[in-house]
């Protein structure tokens, strides 16, 4: 027992200990980069870290030029390994290839976390490094690093959107609230972790209803904020208010509104604009109407300890007639935000 102790006590190689680096470097760009990937980027030399970057908007440097470009020394890199959460690009497309720029610095050792689903690059990368004589090892931390990029492969496979839904609910399931009541239920300490969320995202989307009871704003707090994600309106009637913030404020320019549309025109439509990540904050017949027709991949509920009961549960729709039909998660995460209780999960599909 104490052998197999000190095994599970045992610290993480240095290819895990770096790609986890790069890993982090690389979720700052979540809301920033669309539709390109987030990518991060560590260089490494005897041990020591060299340099690091990591892509920072779409048409701007890639995660590995940025570390390349860091060097003080730029000669350095010769000998060195790079490691990076996702393969490098092998075509021209707003940037140039950085399988070139690896090559042209001479890199001993390319560490790859996951393989691009881009058909245009998918394994292209991979063996124009190892035709150039480049050590080349794939898959460290390889599924933590597919995690951070769900919306990206999403995009480019389905064309669409990966679809977050948030939810703060009461611990009887309900989202009512009395008339002039603040529209949070839950504490600030979750409040902060939704601004955080917000900003990972390319779109937050919300019903009319929503728009008319809370008159909301969805914006990203100025200190987390890159780019303010688009705000997305859905609506049968139209009948929105003409004062509502997302139609007058400063970012008015950033809201959408479909009119009775499909949820999957709506969807393919933010597909084209570029939206990989979208993040839908209710109301309950939005959300229900998405469980219905299972388009929900990613799921944050907040559960704060009050009962209110009333007619607007957190989920509406027509509901599951037998139990298998439910929607069931799986990657489950939970926190504890002072009084609330946070689940996250990915909606388990192939059921």
């Amino acid at each position: 027992m104490e052998h197999l102790s000190e095994l599970s006590a045992a610290p993480p190689s240095p290819d895990v200990r770096y790609m986890r680096l790069a890993l982090r470097l690389a979720s700052k760009g979540l809301g920033r980069t669309s539709p390109n990937p987030a990518v991060g980027s560590v260089l490494v030399g005897d041990g020591t870290v060299l340099s690091s970057g990591w892509h920072r908007r779409a048409g701007g440097p890639h995660a590995e030029i940025e570390a390349l470009s860091a060097l003080p020394n730029p000669g350095s890199a010769a000998g060195a390994t790079l490691y990076v959460t996702l393969e490098p690009c092998s075509t021209h497309g707003r940037t140039p290839p950085c399988t070139d720029a690896i090559i042209a610095a001479k890199i001993g050792r390319v560490v790859v976390g996951a393989i691009d689903v881009n058909p245009k690059h998918q394994g292209r990368g991979i063996e124009q490094l190892k035709e150039a004589g480049i050590a080349v090892t794939i898959g460290v931390l390889e599924t933590e690093c597919a995690l951070l990029n769900v919306g990206f492969s999403k995009w480019v496979t389905a064309g669409i959107p990966w679809i977050i839904v948030k939810v703060a609910q009461s611990l009887d399931g309900r989202t009512t609230r009395p008339p002039g009541e603040p529209q949070w239920l839950s504490n600030n300490r979750s409040l902060r972790l939704v601004h955080r969320l917000r900003a990972s995202v390319d779109a937050i989307l919300v019903g009319a209803e929503t728009v008319r009871r809370d008159d909301p704003r969805l914006t990203v707090r100025p200190s987390m904020a890159g780019l303010q994600p688009w705000r997305v309106v859905v609506t049968r009637s139209g009948n929105l208010p003409a004062g509502a913030k997302l139609l007058t404020d400063e970012n008015r320019e950033r809201t959408i509104i479909y009119r009775d549309a499909d949820w999957m025109d709506i969807l393919k439509d933010l597909g084209i604009r570029g939206v990989t990540r979208l993040l839908v904050e209710g109301g309950g017949d939005v959300l229900g109407q998405l469980r219905d027709q299972n388009l929900i991949d990613e799921v944050w509920c907040f559960v704060t300890p009050l009962l209110t009961g009333g007619d607007k549960p957190s989920f509406a729709g027509a509901g599951i007639e037998r139990l298998e039909e439910a929607t069931r998660l799986h990657r489950i995460r939970y926190k504890r935000p002072g009084d609330d209780v946070l689940i996250i999960g990915h909606v388990l599909r192939g059921l």
